[in-house]
């Protein structure tokens, strides 16, 4: 089953630290726009948008989509990007199933319409 298609567990299971070779497997299949920061112990991404109308969109979709599934990433937002960071905490700040469902949920909005059109490419 593909990562944007399923929903966050909060179980002791859900919030364990994914081992590095799952990890960047699954970032490597399903989550290429996405880079393990190892200083960090979170997965990160840089969206860029046309405008800070477009960004504040963005920020406020990634909102309901954390808000959906219980779990929240940090954001920078600033004028035409925000760069989306997932870490739990839970999990000794590493990175666990439940960030990368959320990230991929966040990367559909790229391909879905809602935000494609908007969304600069480096």
């Amino acid at each position: 089953m593909l990562l944007k298609d399923q929903k966050c567990v909060h179980n002791d299971t859900a919030r364990s630290a994914l081992d590095a070779n799952t990890r960047d497997q699954l970032l490597s299949e399903q989550l290429a726009d996405w880079e393990f920061d190892a200083q960090i112990g979170a997965i990160k991404r840089k969206f860029r948008f046309k405008n800070y109308y477009h960004t504040m969109g963005f920020v406020n979709a990634v909102a309901w989509i954390a808000n959906k599934q219980a779990h929240h990433p940090d954001l920078e937002v600033s004028y035409g990007h925000c760069l989306v960071k997932y870490t739990t905490h839970d999990a000794g700040n590493s990175v666990c199933m439940n960030d990368l469902i959320c990230a991929a949920q966040i990367d559909a909005l790229d391909t879905n319409g809602s935000f494609g059109p908007n969304f600069v490419t480096e």
